[in-house]
């Protein structure tokens, strides 16, 4: 007897669409509406391709995961709180000759967080260490890493409000669940004591536990000054520098390099002082 060939594409068409409506069932199951646009998308390349169903499965599951892995990366860098989008691959290396691009590059895997080391950007203004620490601390939250940006003064404000409210060691405690903190900017402005001994501690806390990137316009002998107490700043230096890199960057600034102004005075300070 002869097969109908308008009834025999029925169940065909059927089961698509049952099947179709399951997937999408199951993937707002998972909260992964991904897998549903995916499965519908790669279905005719795996059926063209004769994919295995391992294949397909992988390929589905890859799409999904890729995506989370962007939009986690994503909330991750909001959440920072840098003051602007700097990336890594945009850093002008030309302008700071000395760095060694393979230095840059394997900092930028983010393994150092891994090791619970820290990283140290000294020079003079202008010369892109900011650029550098959030390039870095954007590729650490595309790594998976938790990261928060401030200023060394930012920071000390909120250790003080910490320590006001009786929370300091809650705060320390819970800073040390981000797997980098960056501190822009140690050396602009002097520390009170008080604030010092804070500063301290921040540092102190994550020695061998969670990573620091700082910043600052000073070499570290100058650092005394800034904190008020040579054995406090050689006892956080000690903490700072035991498991770290620390790259100089030179030269003028990179802001003023068509303004005519060839060294800024701060800049001719730190110089000699190096």
């Amino acid at each position: 007897m002869a097969t109908n060939p308008a009834t025999s594409t029925t169940p065909t068409t059927t089961v698509t669409k049952d099947t179709a409506k399951q997937i999408e069932y199951l993937s707002r199951a998972l909260k992964a509406p991904r897998i549903r646009e995916a499965a519908a998308r790669l279905g005719d390349q795996a059926r063209d391709a004769s994919w295995t169903h391992e294949e397909y499965l992988a390929a589905v599951l890859s799409r999904e995961v890729s995506a989370r892995e962007g939009s986690g990366a994503e909330l991750r860098i909001r959440a920072a709180g840098f003051p602007g989008r700097k990336s890594l691959e945009d850093f002008n290396l030309d302008h700071q000759p000395a760095l060694k691009r393979d230095t840059i590059a394997h900092l930028g895997t983010a393994t150092f967080i891994d090791a619970a080391q820290n990283l140290v950007l000294l020079g003079p203004p202008g010369t892109g260490k900011t650029h550098l620490a959030i390039g870095l601390g954007i590729k650490a939250a595309h790594a998976g890493h938790r990261v928060l940006f401030a200023t060394a003064t930012e920071w000390v404000t909120r250790l003080q409000h910490a320590h006001a409210t009786g929370r300091l060691s809650h705060e320390l405690a819970r800073l040390r669940r981000y797997g980098l903190i960056v501190v822009d900017e140690v050396g602009y402005i002097p520390f009170e004591q008080d604030a010092a001994n804070l500063f301290f501690q921040l540092v102190s806390s994550r020695y061998e536990h969670a990573s620091l990137i700082l910043t600052s316009n000073l070499p570290f002998a100058r650092w005394g000054d800034v904190f008020g107490d040579q054995v406090v700043a050689a006892a956080m230096i000690d903490r700072i520098v035991h498991h770290a890199d620390v790259l100089t960057l030179k030269g003028s600034s990179y802001r003023l390099k068509d303004s005519g102004i060839d060294t800024l005075p701060s800049a001719r300070a730190e110089n000699t002082a190096q």
